[in-house]
């Protein structure tokens, strides 16, 4: 797999859905840490995920604590609003995990603390935009990821 896509706790099942798709369709991994804002067997979650699901390489866990104990020494980088460096400036890598939080809040604060050397956002050109929806800013990053490392 060249990359994988971590979303921590997941609330909107249609962005978990077409996550899924983007992952499937760029051979990605998909990661989903519960809690999740909604039942993974959700019509929503299916509907946009189309009949791919059943195709996609995901792995799920039980919460935060169980990811990072078992991807402990994996190559991350952590997407977030509160980032200072552009998501251009990645190192990107062949098998990265790329980490984004829950759509309400984005990533835990003690995450954006602890791994604030490897925190990278999405620039926003208007001040009127807090942030981009979760589905889009994993098809860029995960897409200028294949750019560069393909």
């Amino acid at each position: 797999m060249p990359l994988n896509i971590v979303l921590i706790e997941p609330e909107i099942p249609n962005n978990t859905g077409n996550i899924g798709r983007l992952a499937l369709a760029s051979g990605s991994h998909l990661h989903l840490v519960k809690p999740f804002g909604f039942k993974i067997d959700d019509s929503r979650l299916k509907r946009a995920g189309l009949d791919y699901w059943q195709h996609l390489s995901v792995t799920y866990y039980e919460n935060i604590e169980e990811f990072f104990e078992i991807n402990k020494n994996q190559n991350m980088v952590f997407m977030s609003s509160h980032g200072t460096k552009n998501h251009w400036n990645i190192p990107f890598k062949d098998n990265m995990f790329f980490i984004f939080g829950k759509e309400s809040v984005g990533l835990p604060k003690q995450i954006i603390e602890k791994y604030a050397d490897q925190l990278y956002k999405i620039p926003l050109y208007s001040k009127h935009v807090r942030s981009l929806n979760l589905a889009n800013a994993v098809s860029i990053v995960v897409y200028e990821g294949l750019k560069t490392i393909k």
